[in-house]
């Protein structure tokens, strides 16, 4: 009977360490963090609503850089309002259910984004290598349903991870040593052996992270083959242009992940997992939108063209 309530308290609630305290110097960067978040969300709604609005860029490229947005938005929406309630208000907790549901969107989210920036690399593929086939080949039912294949891939791998980390009984602490709740962090706290889990875990990294990095090397070697045969100048700016923003955001978030995720469980320290969490959850959603706006006229055109309808 006492064991049962011991598992039914610990349960009910973890708590997270946190990512500053309150010296002057991480009351700063916390508030550099907040203002650089509310930013980001100003900036992917914008670039949302500025695709919706013209119709130029309502193309296959621009369909995925949308749904980029989403997953950015969806990341960070899950991660920093946590954060920052919790460092405001000085109370840690998280409850099970709202770690359960950070899980399942921190992978959910990471997985798709893995899937769709290798959708995106083969996008740019036959755009550069088929440009009199591609408005065939990647019309909008095949662009539908390799975005639905995407955010299924991610959604499956968030399913599994979610049934197996809570299916770990957690009788130690329940102190995270994190800003949210992800899964390594959350095996360290179980008493039981997850040493099998976490080999399969890495296994499944392995295959979501590599395979769709192959698929975009492979594409992104035939796009420089193709731009270098073309006997346009402008041609050649305008591809580069275009692959070289996405091969930027590629390295962020691939950099990140492949240090997190490709790791063995002993040779991961909670700092450093923290320093590379912050990376793929904070800072790459905040450079994504700076990345594909500033470097992509068609963006800026149709900013200005709306600044000049709002009379700004």
């Amino acid at each position: 009977m006492a064991m049962e309530l011991w598992n039914h308290t610990f349960l009910s609630n973890f708590i997270l360490t946190g990512l500053f305290s309150y010296s002057p110097s991480d009351l700063f960067l916390f508030i550099l963090v907040l203002l650089a978040s509310v930013a980001t969300l100003a900036g992917n709604i914008l670039f949302l609503l500025l695709i919706h609005a013209d119709r130029r860029l309502h193309t296959p490229m621009y369909f995925f850089l949308s749904q980029l947005s989403i997953m950015d938005l969806t990341l960070m929406c899950t991660v920093v309002p946590k954060m920052a309630a919790n460092f405001l208000s000085g109370h840690k907790f998280i409850s099970w259910g709202g770690c359960a549901a950070q899980i399942f969107l921190v992978v959910m989210v990471a997985g798709a984004e893995c899937f769709l920036l290798a959708v995106m690399a083969y996008d740019r593929y036959m755009a550069v290598c088929y440009p009199l086939r591609y408005p065939v080949l990647m019309n909008w039912k095949t662009c539908f349903l390799l975005v639905l294949a995407s955010w299924g891939g991610g959604m499956a791998d968030s399913v599994i991870d979610v049934t197996m980390v809570f299916s770990f009984p957690y009788c130690a602490s329940v102190e995270v040593d994190h800003f949210f709740c992800e899964v390594p962090a959350l095996l360290r706290l179980s008493c039981a052996d997850t040493s099998l889990f976490e080999d399969l875990l890495y296994v499944c990294c392995v295959v979501m992270l590599l395979l769709p990095l192959g698929v975009i090397v492979t594409s992104y070697a035939k796009v420089l083959t193709a731009v270098i045969r073309m006997h346009s100048t402008e041609g050649k700016q305008k591809a580069l242009t275009t692959c070289s923003s996405h091969l930027t955001v590629v390295g962020l978030y691939y950099g990140g992940a492949i240090f997190i995720y490709m790791q063995r469980s002993s040779t991961r320290t909670p700092a450093g997992n923290r320093a590379t969490s912050i990376f793929y959850t904070i800072v790459t959603p905040i450079l994504n939108p700076l990345i594909y706006s500033l470097r992509n006229r068609e963006v800026t055109r149709t900013l200005r063209k709306m600044k000049g309808r709002w009379g700004v």
